[in-house]
């Protein structure tokens, strides 16, 4: 399956971009922020909650990254005019990381304070590993600051994590953990499959021992159980963490999570750069390529998976 799913992702900058946008439409909400409101009104019915990202992280020009900050203002505004329960989650190289500094260390601490006069809260995505120390060094930066509306996430296929997490206890943080998608070398990153499983539960026993809020972000199945051990061992209620997923991916499984009175929040993307993140997303997660792939073929195909 790993080599179909490979596959897949090499032919898919030959592919027309009318067929990528279908294909992905169901995991993009849009490319307005009407979309993305639409798509986090529908979970909220569904008793999950969610965290809306502008896509962004192609910009070339600091005007570009003013026009996402911006954006992410918009969001706020729009998220309280229609009471959705949903935070944002913000790249940092879509805010001007590794164009101007400067404008990118302002316009995330305005994001953040903005969020805070709005009851709200800010996720720092984690980009590749060239980004790891810098990320780290505005969040601790916005904490020292006594903003405490914005958390961070951290990557377990990262040789570092654990170190990290030991290097920001004093803080609590509250971390989104995940597996990681960037393509690193294998001095900074772990590369085998259960090697990162692996290190993700070790992280994850580390941050919730260490009195972390974490976001559990997984589509595996090991992971999400290991997540259900690990939080009822240490005595966690629902409120101490939550679970979280790309929209459109095990959509069933979420309902599930839900239905076993877990916390649950949705990642909804939006945006005008639409296709660069689809393209980027598939080639560095072939998996999930295979995933849209199966239920693509599931939706085209009558009678498939007894559909009709």
């Amino acid at each position: 399956m790993a080599i179909l799913d490979r596959a897949i992702v090499r032919t898919l900058p030959a592919v027309p971009k009318p067929i990528v946008r279908k294909i992905s439409e169901r995991y993009i909400a849009g490319t307005r922020v009407e979309d993305a409101c639409r798509v986090v009104k529908r979970l909220n019915t569904e008793g999950k909650t969610a965290t809306v990202d502008v896509l962004g992280e192609e910009i070339t020009t600091g005007e570009e990254a003013r026009h996402i900050g911006y954006e992410y203002e918009n969001v706020f505004r729009t998220i309280d005019e229609q009471r959705l329960d949903t935070n944002v989650s913000v790249k940092l190289t879509a805010l001007g990381l590794k164009l101007d500094h400067g404008l990118c260390r302002e316009t995330l601490e305005r994001l953040v304070r903005e969020a805070a006069a709005r009851s709200n809260f800010v996720r720092i995505d984690m980009e590749d590993s060239t980004c790891t120390d810098e990320t780290l060094r505005l969040y601790r930066e916005l904490r020292e600051a006594g903003l405490d509306n914005v958390g961070v996430v951290l990557q377990a296929h990262l040789r570092r994590t654990l170190d990290d997490i030991e290097a920001l206890k004093a803080l609590t943080p509250n971390v989104r953990l995940c597996k990681g998608i960037y393509v690193e070398r294998p001095e900074v990153a772990f590369q085998g499959f259960d090697e990162v499983r692996e290190n993700f539960v070790r992280a994850l026993d580390a941050l919730l021992r260490g009195g972390s809020y974490v976001g559990i972000a997984t589509h595996d199945e090991w992971l999400i159980e290991e997540g259900e051990r690990l939080v009822r061992e240490q005595g966690r209620s629902p409120a101490d963490y939550e679970f979280q997923m790309l929209l459109g991916v095990r959509p069933e499984r979420g309902d599930r999570l839900v239905t076993e009175s877990h916390r649950l929040r949705i990642y909804v993307p939006f945006g005008e750069h639409w296709y660069a993140y689809s393209l980027r997303r598939l080639q560095e997660n072939p998996k999930i390529a295979g995933y849209i792939a199966a239920d693509t073929l599931s939706r085209l195909i009558p009678g498939r998976n007894g559909r009709s």
